[in-house]
């Protein structure tokens, strides 16, 4: 394989920085082992790519080879052991991770090198590469729910940011500030990975009548004194829908009664309704209450 960089990356020897890092890029693309585990061939190629870019990418590094000062390998031409043409070629340099401290070490600002490997690979820092291509970014929304949906689980539509409009699933129990993620709804990877996912953030709106306790859902309930006295049925509204709640007879205000499975309603778990009776007197109440206690007196 030639040790010429230019005819390495493909390049003339008049291109220009931009062209070295594209061509470069697209050797990288093709040969990466991270996207080839295993294939030595191309392991092998991809290392003379990277040599061949340090040169080249490093205007006082090329500017040494063209004229003649160091070879291929970026050894210093007329020295032995250096892996010349004939010495040992790229392996005795130290391999991949040595080609990326000796471009470093040049001292060009910016670095291209790890700027390519961080578009193409995901790396965040010096000496990290990821598995494969980077996936596109996420994009976050907020999605308001109602305290009912937030119990038993409800559906909503979001528009996304390239104007679509998808239905988002709302799992019972969720709460404000938990955030639902959906799989490759994000952005479209500019380097041929996977698209990025939607971060949806949900708030739950407060209910006046209703209040989470955990898995279970508490709430007052008015009752009459004649109900409360005699006992009874009276109609509630819970998160779940309309209900005939049942009164025993004797209930004093404080009295709590347990609605069981009209909680957060989780598969096979469901939580409970805890309903405290409250009895309150109305003017009716309060004439026959006055009429019977002056009788007993």
């Amino acid at each position: 394989m030639s040790s010429d960089p230019y005819a390495i990356l493909g390049v003339s020897k008049s291109a220009d920085e931009a062209e070295i890092k594209r061509a470069y890029r697209k050797k990288a693309k093709a040969l990466h082992p991270d996207l080839h585990p295993g294939d030595k061939a191309k392991a092998e190629a991809f290392k003379k790519a990277s040599s061949a870019f340090d040169i080249l990418g490093n205007e006082e590094k090329r500017r040494k080879f063209d004229r003649g000062e160091i070879d291929g390998d970026g050894q210093p031409r007329g020295f032995g052991g250096g892996g010349g043409f004939g010495g040992g070629g790229f392996g005795g340099g130290g391999g991949f991770g040595h080609e990326r401290r000796s471009h470093h070490a040049g001292g060009q600002a910016g670095d291209p090198f790890e700027d390519i490997l961080s578009g193409l690979f995901g790396g965040g820092g010096r000496g990290r590469r990821g598995p494969g291509p980077r996936k596109g970014r996420d994009v976050r929304y907020r999605v308001d729910i109602s305290f009912a949906d937030s119990i038993t689980g409800g559906q909503r539509r979001i528009k996304m940011a390239d104007g679509q409009a998808i239905d988002v699933n709302i799992p019972a129990g969720v709460e404000t500030g938990q955030t639902l993620r959906l799989k490759s709804q994000g952005q479209v990877s500019p380097y041929g990975g996977p698209p990025g996912d939607a971060l949806v953030e949900v708030s739950v709106a407060g209910h006046k009548d209703w209040t989470r306790d955990g898995d279970d859902v508490r709430m007052a309930v008015p009752i009459s004194l004649k109900t409360a006295v005699l006992g009874g049925t009276v109609d509630v509204e819970t998160p779940s829908g309309p209900l005939s709640l049942k009164v025993p007879e004797g209930s004093n205000t404080g009295a709590v009664l347990r609605l069981r499975g009209k909680g957060v309603q989780r598969s096979g778990k469901a939580g409970h309704l805890y309903a405290r009776l409250e009895i309150m007197l109305n003017d009716t109440d309060m004439k026959q209450l006055r009429k019977f206690l002056k009788q007993m007196s």
